[in-house]
Parts: C-alpha cells; sequence; structure tokens
C-alpha cells in the first residue's frame, strides 16, 4: 500500500451501520445492522469486513472518524441517566413552561410535550446575575452544600446546573460545580455557561439538561467503543463528527455529547458539499436517505447552511416548535421520518400514512424475515420492482416479497380494498410527497427557489426514490456519487477539525463599543483555536466570524457574516451594510429608520478542508444497450414499464443510460424514472438529466 494513509469512517444508523475505509484513492465499504443492545459490536463486524476487503489488519488503520445517531435517539426514546436541575429560584419551571409560540395555532387540545425532567428532578438556588452580568443577589456556599446532600440522597448520575445569565457570568455555576465535585465526586456534571453561553434560557437550560441526561451513557459507549478497538489491534486515534459539521476528540465528545445530536447527518452533508465543489456547484440540494429518516439541506456556495439552534424529538410528525430546541451550531436541515424501515398504516380518515415509526434493525422490514409484520417503505420498493431481492446489500441479506406483499395486503391493502401493488404504489407516493413537502418547505423558509438546484442524493434509500424526488419538485438535474449508499461516512473523512465558540452579549449598532467587540471576538478566536490544536497541533487553522442581528424588537436573528478585519476593527456602518445585504437576500426588503441589535458574536475555526479536484470534462458519451431487464412500476405513469438493468460497476465514463432503468450497485439501486437519462461522469457520479 505504499505511504498511503489508512483511514475509517463510521457511521451508525438507526437501521444500518455503514463503514467505509480509505486507503489514499482505494475505497473499501460495507453495511452492518445496527446492534441497538451494544452498538460498538455493528463497527467492530464492519471494521473486520472492510480490513477483510483491502487486505490489512485493523492495526495498520490510521485514525478513525465516527458519527451517531445514539445520542438522538436517547433523546427521542428517554433512555438517559437519572438527571437533576440546578437553576436560579423563580426558573424552576422554564423547561415546562416553554415559550409563547403555539406550533398547531387552532389545535384546541394541543398537548405540549413534556419536559426531558419532571419537575421533582428540578432544583433551585437563591441568587442572581443581571442582564448586564452584575449579581445582584450572591450566592451563599452553605446553600449550596445543602442542596448537594439532598442530590446525594436522591442518587443522581448526573446534574445539569443552568443559572440565570450566566453566559455573561459564570462565577455561581461554577460555585456549584465546585462543590459538588468535592462532594460527590463520581457525579457527571454540565454548565450551561460551558455548553451553550447564549442568551434564551429556555434554550440554553434545555441544551444543559440534554447534555448532562445523555453524557452517563455516551461516556460510557464511547470508553468501551475505544476498549474493543484497541483490543482488536485498531489503536488509533479516534475522533467524532459533530453537528456543526466538523470533527472533534473523542474526549471532547466524552464532555460535550449534546454537540454529536445530528452527527451523522452532518456527515452527509459534508459529503453533499465536496461533490458540489468538485462540479462548481452553487446551488444544491443534499438528499440523504436511510433506513430511519430522510434528510434534506439546502448548500450555497459549496458550504452547507448552518444555524445555532435546532429541534430534537419533535412529537407532532416533525412538526416546527414540537420538539426540544437544542442551542448549539449545526448545520440546518430538515429531518423527517421517511426512510426505507418507515412503517406504514391506514388513519381514522381511511389515508395511507408513513412515519415517523421505524423498523429499524430489528425487526426491521416485513421483507426481512426477522419478524416485522407492518409494511415499510422497502417492501412497497420490494414490490414496486426496484429492488433485486437476492442482492440487497450486495446480497447479505436475502429479501422475501411474499412477505411484503401479505403485510400491505394485511395493513393497507384489507381497509382500503386494494391490492398489494396499488398499495405499494400508494405507500410510495405518500412517503415521496412528504420528502417533496419537506423539501419545499424548508426552501420557501430560507427564500430559495428549487427548480435552480442540482440534487445531490445518497444514503442506501435516497436513490430509490431521488428521481421521483425531482420530478416532484422541478429539479432537472440529479446526481448520485459514488459510495451512495455510505455517503455520510464518507463525509466524515472529507470533514475538518473545528470547533465555534459563541457569546451572548447584547448591544444596538448605534452603541456598538468597538473595543469591546474586537476584544470579545478575539477571546472567541482564541477559544475556538485552542480547541482544534487540541485535535491537530501543527494544521493549518482558519477562522470564520459570525455575528446574529435583528432589528430592534424582532424576536430572531439571522447570521451575518464579518470579515478578520471588521472582527479586528469593528465598525457600525460596515456591519449594518453587510447585514442589510443578508435581510434584504432573505426577506426581499430592509427596514428604514429601525436600529439593529446583535445578540450573538461566534467565532468558528477550521483547518482547511481538503481541496476538492475538479471533474474532467468528457471527450463524448455514448448510449449503452442492456440485454437484461426488469418490470419496475413509474409513478409519474402509474404502471410497469419494461426497465434496463445496468450494473454501475461496468459503466466507463461517458456511457448514457436512456430510462426507465435500474442501475444497481451492492450498498443502493438508482431507479432512473421514464423521464430521464443518466451518463456516468469521470469521477464515477451519475449524474441523472431531463430530456432525451
Amino acid at each position: 500500500m505504499g505511504s498511503a494513509s489508512v483511514r475509517m469512517g463510521v457511521d451508525i444508523g438507526g437501521t444500518f451501520t455503514d463503514v467505509v475505509l480509505e486507503i489514499g484513492d482505494q475505497r473499501y465499504s460495507t453495511k452492518v445492522l445496527t446492534t441497538y443492545a451494544a452498538p460498538e459490536d455493528a463497527i467492530l463486524d464492519g471494521m473486520r469486513r472492510v480490513c477483510a476487503q483491502a487486505g490489512i489488519e485493523p492495526t495498520g488503520i490510521e485514525q478513525i472518524i465516527h458519527g451517531t445517531t445514539l445520542a438522538t435517539n436517547a433523546l427521542i426514546e428517554r433512555r438517559g441517566a437519572k438527571t437533576a436541575l440546578i437553576t436560579t429560584e423563580g426558573f424552576r419551571d422554564v423547561i415546562e413552561m416553554r415559550s409563547e409560540s403555539r406550533f398547531e395555532q387552532y389545535d384546541l387540545d394541543l398537548t405540549l410535550p413534556e419536559p426531558l425532567l419532571p419537575r421533582q428532578q428540578r432544583y433551585t438556588l437563591c441568587e442572581r446575575i443581571s442582564a448586564s452580568g452584575d449579581v445582584l443577589l450572591a450566592l451563599d456556599r452553605a446553600e449550596v452544600e445543602r442542596l448537594a446532600d439532598k442530590i446525594a440522597m436522591a442518587d443522581y448520575e448526573s446534574v445539569a446546573i443552568g443559572l440565570m445569565h450566566s453566559y455573561l457570568n459564570d462565577a455561581h455555576e461554577k460555585m456549584v460545580r465546585d462543590v459538588l465535585a468535592t462532594r460527590l465526586p463520581g457525579l457527571s456534571i454540565s454548565l450551561s455557561s460551558e455548553v451553550s453561553p447564549q442568551m434564551r434560557e429556555y434554550e440554553r437550560f434545555n441544551t444543559v439538561v440534554a447534555n448532562a441526561y445523555i453524557k452517563p451513557m455516551m461516556k460510557s459507549y464511547l470508553g468501551r467503543l475505544r476498549g474493543q478497538l484497541q483490543a482488536e489491534g485498531a489503536d488509533c486515534p479516534v475522533f467524532l463528527m459533530h453537528s456543526g459539521g466538523g470533527i472533534i476528540s473523542i474526549e471532547s465528545a466524552a464532555e460535550f455529547p449534546v454537540r454529536l445530536v445530528e452527527s451523522g447527518p452532518a456527515g452527509g452533508a459534508v459529503f453533499a458539499a465536496h461533490i458540489a465543489a468538485r462540479y462548481g456547484l452553487d446551488k444544491v440540494l443534499s438528499f440523504d436517505m436511510g433506513g430511519t429518516t430522510a434528510k434534506i439541506c439546502l448548500i450555497k456556495h459549496q458550504a452547507p447552511k448552518t444555524s445555532r439552534v435546532f429541534e430534537v424529538a419533535r412529537t407532532y410528525r416533525f412538526k416546527k416548535g414540537s420538539g426540544m430546541p437544542i442551542s448549539i451550531p449545526v448545520i440546518d436541515m430538515v429531518e423527517i421520518g421517511a426512510g426505507g424501515g418507515s412503517l406504514a398504516q391506514v388513519d381514522a380518515l381511511r389515508q395511507i400514512r408513513v412515519g415517523p415509526e421505524s423498523a429499524g434493525s430489528e425487526p426491521g422490514p416485513a421483507c426481512y424475515g426477522r419478524g416485522g409484520e407492518r409494511p415499510a417503505v422497502t417492501d412497497a420498493d420490494l414490490v414496486l420492482g426496484r429492488l433485486d431481492p437476492d442482492n440487497f446489500a450486495g446480497g447479505s441479506i436475502r429479501l422475501d416479497p411474499g412477505n411484503s406483499s401479505s403485510a400491505l395486503e394485511q395493513t393497507l391493502g384489507a381497509p382500503l380494498d386494494m391490492d398489494a401493488e396499488t398499495a405499494a404504489y400508494g405507500l410510495s407516493e405518500v412517503v415521496d410527497e412528504n420528502m417533496a413537502n419537506a423539501a419545499r418547505m424548508h426552501a420557501v423558509e430560507n427564500g430559495e427557489d428549487l427548480s435552480e438546484y442540482t440534487m445531490i442524493a445518497f444514503g442506501g434509500a435516497a436513490p430509490l426514490h431521488a428521481g421521483r424526488l425531482c420530478e416532484k419538485l422541478g429539479i432537472s438535474r440529479l446526481l448520485v456519487p459514488p459510495g451512495a449508499g455510505v455517503g455520510s461516512a464518507i463525509g466524515f473523512l472529507r470533514a475538518p477539525f473545528s470547533f465555534e465558540a459563541n457569546r451572548s452579549v447584547y448591544m444596538r449598532l448605534s452603541d456598538l463599543d468597538a473595543g469591546l467587540v474586537s476584544g470579545l471576538l478575539a477571546n472567541l478566536r482564541e477559544e475556538a483555536t485552542t480547541f482544534v490544536r487540541s485535535c491537530d497541533a501543527g494544521a493549518e487553522i482558519l477562522t470564520e466570524f459570525k455575528v446574529y442581528m435583528r432589528y430592534a424588537g424582532q424576536g430572531e436573528e439571522i447570521p451575518v457574516v464579518i470579515s478578520a478585519e471588521l472582527a479586528a476593527d469593528p465598525d457600525a456602518a460596515a456591519y449594518q451594510a453587510r447585514f442589510e445585504t443578508e435581510y434584504r437576500a432573505l426577506f426581499a426588503r430592509t427596514v428604514d429608520g429601525m436600529d439593529i441589535e446583535i445578540t450573538v458574536w461566534s467565532a468558528n475555526a477550521t483547518t482547511r478542508p481538503q481541496p476538492a479536484q475538479p471533474v474532467d470534462a468528457l471527450a463524448e458519451i455514448v448510449p449503452i444497450e442492456t440485454s437484461s431487464s426488469r418490470q419496475i412500476f413509474d409513478p409519474a405513469l402509474g404502471r410497469r414499464v419494461e426497465s434496463s438493468v445496468v450494473l454501475r460497476e461496468g459503466l466507463e465514463a461517458g456511457n448514457r443510460v436512456d430510462g426507465p432503468a435500474a442501475i444497481t450497485e451492492d450498498e443502493t439501486t438508482i431507479v432512473l424514472p421514464s423521464s430521464r437519462h443518466a451518463i456516468r461522469q469521470p469521477d464515477g457520479c451519475i449524474d441523472v438529466v431531463t430530456g432525451a
């Protein structure tokens, strides 16, 4: 193998665990069913498989980068540690009272989600820091010691400390931590001033509670994983993908596991951004559909859109506002319960509903033959001819079409008086329309027209549905990159080391304190840079500055990127010009005569991303003839059509395949509708476009 670097990416999903091994330009990959009881078992199994493919021992692996849904699933399923919240007197019920927003305005029986911690697990202290960071009411150490005794008696595993305005003055939170650490040395402790030093106590308290809730479990898992990897011979550095699209050390991940929420989907967005850079595309819709969920993300100018707040565990069919807000840097995407394992049912109005409940890997869809009785999206795909039952997941899983037909007939067909194929057609169209609606809504919220976008599809189920989704959204071009079935795991290997430090300091632009601002941003840059250097000491580090601004009186801010020059030498007029440019792009107008407020300041330090090599132009396009075919249902035509079956690995650069067709590989299948044709690009991407 020479001196080529050997790196492994691992993505634990709700159904499959994807493992990718890269040795220089060579890539080896596999998908294994996720093992819920001990997730590390699937990783070790996958590692052995890819090492066998490559002909190396695990001792040859130099670096492992891991992303996981474990943190998200623990929050959704309420499987965390016994946790207490310590907060300021009078604010005990903030996480239960939420905000004034009603996510379903006309529902008179609206049921708000239960807080992560019940009231009896929330404690208060008599103290108060003002909104300017001054001590209004000093904290009595003796009171903290008495509270520590209560915590000890209740046998808590973890404690979240969230005091009012601690993002400006963390002295009281640190005192509470010091007392607890001294009296209860085995207790896991999380401070809101470290986890999420931002204004808005509801989001900040939720974030620190979530971190404390999953910290013991994630720390135990990461410790077991590292130990078992070492026992297998893979005694190399292990890093974790965080939700903002970068990589952090395993130690940092164990301390701040809430940053791992959405780590898997973030890897997918990084993967799509890398492909966009190779093709010089400035407007890309990333579509990642796995076994449990579908993720949709806008990528502009070859970078995923980011946010500093997102929701997890939405209870009203993934409706915005119905979940738990987490205030950390995150790639902004919409996630819905539409994956290959998403289960279907008929509701009280005799309509087909799909998701968010998933069959996962245990028992899996009915066609897996592992005890699943209800039909999933994969069952519909099998009945519609999109999947080859003998070659699913490279032949490692034999699918049973009879089980799929029976499940579809019993669950959907009997109540709606339809046969298995019609039920599968209905199920497929419902899930595709759910995803299309999510994409349309996400685009509208960001002021974008999807007809100007190129879709990049990856994940085990996305290539099966991407062509139909493009028809629904009016998107004329689709790229399916090599390794699409394990795209997120490949994305981990493309991600830079990065960390975003942020701080809430409220300031009106008319009162801009240049000295305070330059010092604040310099401190944030130093914090972020120090964090990245702890992962990669010798790397070149780039820094991006961002401020969150709004018109005075507005409730929400928009992110505004500022240059290093404006960070070092702040100028109110320049800040206003940048804000108005971004505001106009989003809302098509500005507001005259209104002062502008800044609420959050941030600095993101990152190592230089891997360079994206431009794709060579094709010398010629050669249509190919195929002898293999099968009947595949085309939803746009409403009937089965004779479709070519082509092996992806047999295609050469410039080969053209006309739809309808199925382009197959071990980890996924590209379903080419009758309205499209596909061309294999020099880098292996399948370029699907409209027209003859």
